[in-house]
């Protein structure tokens, strides 16, 4: 219970986004004849900085919000439980220590099963999520692609990508998320608090670990 629900939830989720991604399809698109024209993505990335994304994780956290809290509050209570029955060690009868010895690990247990379930929870959630929003990224991108006449998308994303350099112009991450967000329609999410702290404000972005698709 020493880790954070969000962080935990965060590294959990991150393996279901990368699964998720493995559901895409292939291009179908037929190569337009004459040179080839080569461009690459970063295609999780893409899918996470969408406004649609971000606003739909945000609401994500927001909803497991309160059982984060209730976790915190049951991580505070067993920590301050542990610490009263060493501070009594000396003091106590053997009886009493394997009895409060006993209420900790009944407690530790049960926050440890709540803790799974809302992370089997969020994890679900969150594949459905980038599933939604990754399948209509595709194809913002296929279309672009067509319409700019590229006859080859490299992901370099993946965790196993073969580009071992790209100019910087070949890279259509930016576009295809401004394609996107302008056929989506969904506004851009408002800026955090100039005060807010980078570590509190990271878990708030959609942020799949690297995957082929």
């Amino acid at each position: 219970m020493k880790r954070s629900f969000a962080l935990v939830v965060m590294l959990a989720s991150g393996f279901a986004l990368s699964a998720a991604a493995q559901t895409l399809p292939a291009p179908a698109a037929e190569a337009p004849a004459g040179p080839a024209k080569v461009a690459v993505i970063a295609f999780q990335v893409a899918v996470a900085q969408t406004n649609e994304g971000q606003r739909d994780f945000a609401d994500l956290q927001k909803k497991y919000a309160p059982k984060e809290a209730e976790l915190k509050a049951a991580s505070d209570e067993i920590e301050s439980l542990t610490k009263q029955l060493q501070a009594q060690a000396d003091t106590l009868s053997d009886d009493q220590k394997a009895a409060k010895a006993k209420i900790i690990d009944d407690k530790t247990k049960q926050a440890k099963r709540e803790l799974e379930d809302a992370q089997e929870a969020m994890n679900q959630e969150m594949q459905e999520l980038y599933n939604s929003v990754a399948t209509k990224v595709y194809d913002v991108l296929n279309d672009y692609a067509t319409k700019e006449g590229y006859t080859l998308v490299l992901d370099v994303a993946q965790q196993q990508n073969p580009v071992l350099y790209a100019a910087e112009s070949t890279n259509i991450t930016k576009a295809v998320i401004e394609a996107y967000n302008v056929k989506s329609g969904v506004p851009a999410p408002p800026a955090p608090p100039a005060s807010a702290a980078p570590a509190q404000s990271a878990p708030r972005t959609l942020a799949p670990k690297p995957a082929t698709h």
